[in-house]
């Protein structure tokens, strides 16, 4: 077969420095041999009311099949011409190619196209050494402790009625009415609403408002909304609340005890085992919560110091796949998705991010050799299976099929990546916060 790419080289487009153009040519002849062999055998076992298998006309398999054939002729000749040609031509392609139809005369044996696509970015990484990270750090000891017991016991809280006034920490149920200029407006009422005063779930002026009254009793208040409130018909706005308290109940948290312990999984209820437990635990969240605040840093200094042109495939490829797992979290959650609109601009940016990302992963890896190694990623199931019962299970489990261990592989290459740049840069430690690494509320 008689099929000839142009000899000359791919050109960039101005707008957009990854764009690249390739003519290619076909001999019509040889689409038309392609077709009558792809209709020959079809023909071979074709069954059709009032024929013999086999022995349907060929003008009527041409007719009904004929432009199918065709076009199966001419999308397969293409690719081989253009894998040929991008190979020729030492190009990295990404994504797929469209082909454009080049007009001519209709006098030519030949079929002439253009193929427009986008080829991988060249990466020179820049040089890191004056760059500055903050490796965040942080001990483990016994206030951290301390600290994780409190919080587990005020996620096992129990309210209790009481006979006094609401006070901050109560959990109370109320009913109220808002109104503006005297007319109740949307969402400013509720019955039976229950919250815990002063953990900043209602405004701050209606909780202290509701604050100093017992069962039974109401109030009426004004309460100005902030500039800034999400209701753009309420920001700034005066409105008048009327509330009455149902329910006043008090926290009582459990003691740490034999009980509390049995509760959080120490069969034998020893508190000295329930500290080394929580220690344990928390001493793996706390190294996973600080790798996760390093490895961000450092992708941001990737992303600073090496700025490089996105393919628009991977990007436009990128946010399918945002928004499709978006949807699917979503529907998890319960939510009905079929109908709610989604704009591809709301994934945008991640996107950009995600792609350029890891065209810099790949780069680093392939340049600097920081492919997962098989004892890495052993290592790092061994130390996720600790957190099991029976840890042997689990590494069984990810052993069991090889694509299981596909995520710890990649957290193994990132990993390698961070070292790599933490060797690159200059690294200053700096203590964090125990709360504010791991999301606590004050």
């Amino acid at each position: 077969m008689e099929t000839n790419a142009a000899t000359t080289d791919a050109e960039a487009v101005v707008a957009n420095p990854l764009e690249r153009r390739l003519d290619l040519s076909l001999a019509i002849a040889d689409v038309d041999k392609d077709v009558e062999q792809r209709l020959k055998r079809l023909s071979k076992n074709m069954k059709m009311p009032g024929f013999r298998p086999g022995k349907v006309p060929a003008h009527i398999i041409r007719q009904q099949y004929g432009d199918e054939a065709r076009n199966e002729a001419l999308s397969e000749s293409l690719g081989r011409l253009f894998s040929d040609a991008v190979t020729a031509q030492k190009l990295r392609v990404a994504g797929a190619p469209r082909i454009e139809v080049k007009e001519g005369d209709g006098s030519s044996a030949h079929m002439e196209f253009t193929a427009v696509f986008e080829v991988f970015p060249e990466i020179v990484l820049g040089d890191l050494s004056a760059v500055d990270i903050e490796r965040p750090t942080l001990d483990v000891g016994a206030a951290e402790i301390d600290g994780t017991i409190d919080i587990l016991r005020k996620q096992r809280v129990r309210y209790e009625p009481v006979d006094r006034a609401a006070a901050n920490g109560d959990r109370v149920s109320i009913d109220f009415l808002g109104k503006k200029d005297g007319e109740p407006f949307a969402g400013g009422q509720g019955k039976d609403y229950r919250f815990v005063l002063g953990e900043g779930r209602m405004l701050a002026d209606f909780e202290s408002a509701v604050v100093g009254n017992a069962v039974g009793e109401s109030c009426s208040f004004e309460l100005t909304f902030p500039a800034d409130y999400f209701s753009k018909e309420l920001a700034g706005q005066t409105v008048t609340f009327d509330v009455t308290v149902n329910e006043v109940c008090e926290a009582n948290l459990p003691e740490v005890d034999a009980d509390f312990a049995k509760a959080l999984g120490v069969p034998d209820g020893d508190l000295v085992n329930m500290r080394n437990e929580i220690e344990e635990n928390l001493r793996r969240e706390v190294k996973k919560r600080l790798q996760a605040k390093l490895s961000g840093q450092v992708m941001d200094v990737l992303l600073q110091n090496n700025p490089i042109d996105l393919p628009g495939s991977l990007v436009n490829r990128e946010i399918e796949r945002l928004m499709q797992s978006a949807k699917q979290d979503m529907e998890q959650r319960g939510m009905k998705v079929k109908d709610m609109p989604m704009q591809p601009e709301w994934f945008s940016e991640q996107a950009k991010r995600r792609v350029a990302l890891g065209l810099l992963f790949a780069e680093i890896v392939k340049t600097h050799e920081l492919q997962a190694k098989p004892e890495q990623v052993r290592a790092l199931v061994q130390e996720a299976a600790q957190s099991y019962e029976h840890p042997e299970d689990v590494v069984r489990w990810y052993y069991a099929q090889p694509e299981r261990l596909d995520e710890l592989e990649g957290a193994v290459v990132e990993s390698n990546v961070v070292d790599w740049v933490l060797g690159q840069a200059r690294v200053v430690d700096k203590p964090v916060v125990f709360g504010e690494l791991m999301g606590h509320q004050s």
